[in-house]
């Protein structure tokens, strides 16, 4: 049974796009709550006096539907379901599982007067075919594990806990929502973790990509989750990788770039699962992307804790993940920016607003101090510039820029 967790921000953003046409795609790594949030706009459906007979539901990896593995037998499911002359509701999880499904939903726009709604656990959903086919006409929806706020309204916690333990736990399990369940047994959320994590593996990467290795892929993924918020490239990991003999033994240019080649085909398949976020860099002072050495982050640090260990000897990383999944929630555009040779950690950007964002643990020391609020100092222009840190101090501003703990910076109602 699915955990019901009121997503307000989720689901007023489908709410806004209700019957609009374009076809509604909500994407996410397994396990991270569409499948409830689509009950929950199925209840809106229902409150709103949309009759039950008008809204079909359809959860295609459930064995009720284990025939219908292509679009023909698709569209003559849906269609015999379908109200004539009434307006339908059409929700369909993880549709990926049918064959050529895009032909289908593009055939109900055309035939029906209809509202669709998908989820899927791969990117491949968007695959080019299907952008052709809808070109112009859906949008996606990604939706990510609990954000901070969301963890403190779904797990019960005693009266004398503090904020600060709540968000280290945060900080430990991550925002699966099915963990509530285990009551903060971290050998048991470990268990539920890895076999999420196995079942993303096996089938939104493995089995989307056959000639995977599952043993290289796994190197790959320890390796991103172990260097999270730090600078590097497919070709330095390929050169990590094979001077270790994973990939391929030599020393020679051309065998660095084959084997970068590969480790870039392995992260576009984790990107494609949902498991990281790949951030480029961005010239503050040219104004361009940069094509070369950007970051990775892991979608939940849940996750990197069950592949590594838990440990608190990388905070700073672990925070900057933290910020980041943050402002992706906030629906930010995000780079990692360069000023001559200083990064800044994050430029989030909206078509009408930009932010500034250096993520550190302390702000304490006057060196740390220094070197965090140079590379903000050096941007000339008036957007809005922050350092986020864990310090609680009465130090709100330094020369104009924002001192923000992050706690305080999670809790913003948005």
């Amino acid at each position: 049974m699915n955990e019901r967790i009121n997503r307000p921000a989720y689901l007023k953003k489908i709410i806004e796009f209700k019957d609009k046409d374009l076809v509604k795609i909500i994407t996410g790594i397994r396990r991270c709550g569409k499948s409830t949030l689509l009950d929950l706009f199925e209840d809106y459906l229902l409150e709103q006096n949309i009759p039950k007979k008008n809204i079909l539901h359809m959860n295609m990896e459930s064995l009720k539907y284990r025939n219908i593995l292509n679009y023909d037998t698709f569209y003559e499911f849906v269609s015999n379901s379908i109200v004539d002359g009434e307006r339908n509701y059409l929700i369909f999880d993880e549709l990926q599982t049918v064959k050529h499904w895009e032909r289908a939903i593009e055939s109900f726009r055309l035939d029906y007067d209809v509202d669709i709604y998908i989820t899927g656990s791969n990117a491949y959903l968007l695959s080019s075919e299907f952008s052709t086919l809808l070109s112009g006409r859906y949008v996606e929806i990604r939706v990510l594990p609990l954000s901070f706020i969301e963890f403190l309204s779904f797990y019960e916690f005693a009266l004398d806990v503090s904020i600060d333990e709540k968000f280290q736990k945060y900080l430990q399990i991550g925002g699966m929502p099915i963990l509530r369940q285990l009551d903060f047994n971290i050998a048991r959320i470990n268990e539920v973790l890895e076999g999420i994590y196995s079942t993303v593996i096996l089938r939104d990467v493995l089995e989307r990509n056959k000639v995977a290795d599952q043993a290289l892929l796994n190197k790959i993924v320890l390796f991103l989750a172990d260097n999270i918020g730090s600078i590097t490239s497919p070709n330095s990991i390929g050169n990590i990788l094979s001077s270790e003999g994973d990939i391929v033994k030599g020393k020679k240019k051309s065998d660095i770039n084959v084997a970068g080649k590969t480790v870039d085909k392995y992260i576009n398949m984790l990107k494609n699962a949902f498991i990281f976020y790949s951030v480029g860099r961005y010239d503050v002072k040219g104004k361009q992307l940069l094509k070369t050495l950007g970051k990775n982050y892991i979608i939940d640090l849940g996750f990197r804790n069950m592949l590594l260990g838990y440990r608190d000897a990388d905070r700073g990383h672990i925070l900057e993940n933290i910020v980041f999944l943050e402002l992706i929630r906030r629906d930010y555009s995000v780079n990692i920016g360069k000023v001559g040779e200083i990064e800044v950690d994050f430029i989030a950007e909206k078509p009408d607003d930009k932010i500034y964002i250096q993520v550190t643990e302390t702000m304490m020391g006057e060196e740390v101090r220094e070197r965090e609020l140079r590379p903000l100092r050096l941007i000339n222009d008036n957007y809005e510039k922050i350092v986020l840190s864990m310090d609680k101090s009465y130090i709100k501003s330094y020369d104009g820029i924002k001192a923000i703990n992050i706690i305080d910076f999670l809790l913003e109602k948005y």
